[in-house]
């Protein structure tokens, strides 16, 4: 056993050459806002990774896209995290397609032919706001939907095709009823503007997206079911699923970029490399585990999906910490990598639903009551 040689793999298997691509590059140039990476990734058939094969997709099951999500983010975090989005909002596109006669079908062919990037527009990045709370304005006359708002931060921003967002729609008896929006990159009124400032993860593109009075085809809005305290639908139970295993690879992937480096050096004591490696490969099967289950997926498997990620987000705290004191002051001086890793890998703890604002809410669903996201 060779380590990550079976994520890279399965990365080789459905992208062909990708991770040889990605290898060629220093990690600073994989992660600036213009670096190579996402190129490299639409070139390779990347956005069609989750799209069925009836649709001209690669069809990847949940296990092989978590494996491909690792091997990418020991290439490039910022890549595994853009990804991770599109990925998220391809996984409910392909949900709705399963359960409606619509447009979903003709845009994940089109997803897959055209190599088209999804971007969410889901909330993200404020302290104190559910996810699901739509960030924007929608107003509605007859069929017709205008959109205005803004959503910071927004990763794939400045390559993405199409946006997806959560917006608020009467629903038959009149109150509020989640749907979800598709809107097209170039329709009038969007617009993108600078916001992320950290270098960390700038990859991603997370910048804003703003829509002023953006205008969105009937077609191209799909509704559901949630309900206003917050409990989900099937098709935001298995999206959300996706996001947490997907994401929490990936970061695992940032932090397994550490532990490759320090299984390299001889200097760093074998107990110290042993235990770094025991842990980061430790919390993926537990990702792995519950991605390979073939049990439907319900809002037991969501609950198990938050465990997973935030038992990875100690165990990535646990590695960097122990890999970076490991490896040294010299190393952490002679390259900016240590030091950007140490620090992108962390960023899982970030994302939304946060571990604080959910534990209430895990203690209440251990003890039989429906979860619910915030």
């Amino acid at each position: 056993m060779r380590f990550l040689h079976r994520e890279r793999a399965a990365l080789e298997n459905v992208l062909p050459g990708l991770d040889q691509q990605l290898a060629a590059h220093p990690l600073a140039a994989l992660e600036s806002p213009d670096g190579p990476a996402l190129a490299a990734f639409i070139e390779a058939g990347g956005p069609a990774l989750l799209v069925p094969a009836e649709h001209g997709g690669q069809g990847a099951d949940l296990l092989t896209a978590t494996r491909v999500q690792r091997a990418l983010g020991a290439r490039s975090p910022s890549l595994a995290v853009a990804t991770t989005m599109h990925h998220f909002s391809v996984g409910a596109v392909v949900e709705a397609a399963a359960h409606s006669s619509g447009m979903e079908s003709m845009l994940l062919a089109a997803i897959a032919q055209d190599r088209l990037l999804l971007a969410s527009g889901f909330a993200e990045g404020r302290t104190g706001q559910g996810i699901l709370a739509p960030h924007l304005t929608a107003r509605v006359e007859g069929e017709k939907v205008w959109l205005s708002g803004s959503k910071k931060p927004c990763s794939l921003a400045r390559s993405m095709n199409l946006l997806t967002a959560s917006i608020a729609l009467p629903g038959p008896d009149g109150t509020p009823q989640l749907a979800i929006a598709l809107i097209p990159a170039d329709a009038p009124g969007m617009s993108v503007r600078p916001f992320w400032s950290s270098p960390i993860l700038a990859g991603a593109e997370s910048d804003e997206v703003v829509l002023e009075n953006v205008e969105v085809p009937a077609d191209l809005v799909v509704r559901t079911e949630v309900t206003d305290d917050g409990r989900l639908d099937h098709l935001q139970t298995v999206g959300f699923v996706w996001f947490e295993l997907l994401m929490t690879a990936g970061y695992l992937g940032a932090a397994s970029a550490l532990v490759e480096r320090t299984l390299a050096n001889a200097e760093v004591e074998a107990a110290i490399r042993a235990e770094s490696a025991t842990a980061v490969e430790g919390a993926f099967l537990a990702v792995e585990a519950l991605a390979a289950s073939t049990e439907p997926i319900g809002q037991d498997t969501l609950t198990q999906a938050l465990i997973c990620r935030y038992a990875a987000q100690d165990a990535i705290n646990r590695v960097s910490a122990a890999t970076v004191e490991a490896l040294g002051g010299m190393a952490f001086i002679s390259s900016g990598d240590i030091a950007y890793l140490n620090s992108a890998c962390r960023a899982l703890a970030f994302h939304p639903p946060s571990r604080h604002r959910m534990a209430a809410r895990l203690v209440e669903t251990l003890a039989g009551e429906p979860l619910r996201i915030l």
